[in-house]
């Protein structure tokens, strides 16, 4: 809180964004809810199929899980649309 607005200081937020063993923002708390599911999986299956049934699944939906955000995160924090082409924009200001 070094900067002042009239005397008085002002929290302008986190300088850097928020991150976690390589993961940032939002996708925090999507990796918490596939780790969730990866546990949630490993119970349901482990009373269905047995333990080590239950540990394969839990490895795999969490491998799944990680992965995948992974993949997102590297295309930005924001969703973008990419559109690949030229576009002409015709009669976008009326003369």
């Amino acid at each position: 809180m070094d900067i002042n607005f009239n005397g008085i200081p002002v929290f302008k937020g986190l300088q850097k964004p928020l991150e976690f063993m390589g993961i940032r923002g939002r996708f925090l708390t999507y990796a918490a809810g596939a780790i969730g599911l990866s546990f949630l999986g490993f119970l349901l299956s482990s009373i269905l199929f047995g333990k080590l049934v239950g540990f394969i699944v839990m490895v795999c939906l969490a491998a799944v899980g990680i992965i995948s955000i992974y993949v997102k995160q590297r295309s930005g924090l924001h969703s973008k649309k990419r559109h690949r082409g030229i576009y002409f924009f015709y009669k976008m200001y009326e003369r």
